[in-house]
């Protein structure tokens, strides 16, 4: 499977979470491939919108380019959502962020295993 394949799995499996949770969400087209798509998923429901930037990794670290967090932020202003950082650790699930909260390690910036235990938040916590 392809990491395109395994991104586009991560996305539909986190769009059914926000459904079985009573958000309306959308997978953004063409998201990580086409310029101006800057996040994945956005997701509501009555006083509470998100844009929702997702990753999953199989290692115990997630590295996301400074430009990439960046053109997200701005998406996210742009319309008002408030941007999450969605990490899927494998066996470990899913963990929520601000992005304030990732790791700059110069060029880029890390989202690794204990950051996400320590300082993220399960879904029900992060959404509820």
């Amino acid at each position: 499977m392809s990491n395109k394949e395994k991104g586009a799995n991560a996305e539909r499996e986190l769009y059914a979470m926000f459904i079985d949770n009573s958000f309306r969400a959308v997978r953004v087209a063409g998201s990580g491939v086409m310029d101006n798509t800057s996040c994945d998923l956005i997701a509501g429901k009555i006083g509470k919108k998100y844009c929702v930037e997702c990753k999953a990794s199989k290692k115990r670290s997630k590295y996301i380019t400074k430009k990439q967090i960046e053109e997200f932020m701005i998406f996210s202003e742009i319309f008002g959502l408030e941007p999450v950082i969605a990490v899927r650790f494998n066996r470990e699930g899913w963990f929520f962020l601000s992005p304030s909260e990732l790791i700059n390690s110069g060029k880029n910036f890390l989202v690794s295993l204990e950051l996400a235990k320590e300082k993220g938040k399960r879904f029900s916590q992060f959404f509820e």
